[in-house]
């Protein structure tokens, strides 16, 4: 069973900057074809890996995010570590790219 967790905007701040270990947070959308590659791949890691907190922000919801953070492409994948941004990756990755990218 999967443990994404989706997040509205407001959450951020708690679900991520607050939180004490890694969170990888996923920006997408709905309509987006790469972000509905990349779900299930997600869903994998969050299954092997429980010391990784995986969340994922609706980019349509999220403007004011998308502008602080610069992204401009998704899915866009940010890895913050103890609330710190640590790391990012735009696009569709593979499950090994994937777990090399939040090691």
């Amino acid at each position: 069973m999967s443990n994404v967790t989706v997040i509205n905007p407001n959450d951020f701040e708690q679900e991520v900057s607050a939180h004490k270990g890694t969170v990888l947070v996923d920006f997408f959308a709905q309509w987006c074809g790469p972000c509905k590659m990349i779900a299930p791949i997600l869903d994998q890691l969050s299954t092997e890996n429980d010391e990784i907190k995986i969340v994922k922000v609706d980019a349509d919801e999220a403007q004011d995010l998308m502008v602080k953070f610069g992204i401009r492409g998704i899915p866009t994948l940010l890895l913050f570590k103890d609330g710190e941004l640590a790391a990012t990756k735009v696009g569709a990755l593979s499950f090994t790219d994937l777990k090399a990218f939040v090691a």
